[in-house]
């Protein structure tokens, strides 16, 4: 086990204070944006569910979801919040290197991660590959709005392990920069902002 696994396995059983206190204007509202990109019809990769903020609201939405994570104890906690939607199963991921084959879901969701990872670029190309052509990437991520974001700040010192601080004018340089050009973004605002990434696979 890795330092970032062990630190998400560390704060799973505080981390809803985040999501539901620290955060919750942010998290509130984009829970409102995801649920509106998923039809009923939709079989769904997440990633990176972390404790079922998004799992929450995807699963009553499509038609199967898959939630993962790459944490144990994040994932364990997901799937005893969840495991009364029947059309949801819970497993144990890596990112950049999922085990699903290609082209296997309508909607990929990996949400607020990407400002994690060594290579994001990797990443992309992993969602990309498991979504179905026609099918949507949707790619929420932290904006750090200030160069010294505190609360950003305290959780990298506690292990986190933010590797982008992305603006959200960085953030969609990122995706230029990385062969995505077509990409429809959506600015969710609150304490610490999200920047929804859009993106239909051709």
């Amino acid at each position: 086990m890795n330092k970032s696994e062990q630190f998400w396995d560390r704060v799973a059983c505080v981390y809803d204070f985040f999501v539901n206190v620290i955060n919750a204007k942010t998290h509130r509202l984009l829970c409102k944006e995801i649920a509106s990109l998923i039809q009923p019809t939709d079989i769904v990769l997440e990633c990176a569910c972390g404790t079922g903020m998004l799992t929450k609201v995807i699963a009553p939405q499509c038609k199967k979801l898959v939630a993962t994570d790459f944490s144990k104890k994040m994932l364990q906690r997901t799937e005893k919040k969840c495991k009364h939607f029947a059309n949801t199963d819970f497993k144990t991921a890596d990112i950049t290197d999922l085990d699903f084959d290609a082209a296997s879901f309508d909607k990929v969701v990996a949400g607020n991660v990407i400002h994690l990872l060594e290579q994001p670029q990797s990443a992309l190309r992993e969602l990309e590959r498991v979504c179905r052509p026609g099918g949507k990437i949707i790619v929420p991520t932290y904006i750090t709005k200030r160069k010294h974001n505190k609360i950003i700040n305290i959780y990298d010192k506690m292990g986190a392990g933010f590797k982008n601080k992305f603006t959200f004018a960085s953030y969609e340089q990122f995706f230029i920069d990385t062969g995505y050009t077509d990409v429809e973004f959506i600015k969710v605002e609150g304490k610490i902002p999200c920047s929804v990434a859009v993106i239909e696979k051709k």
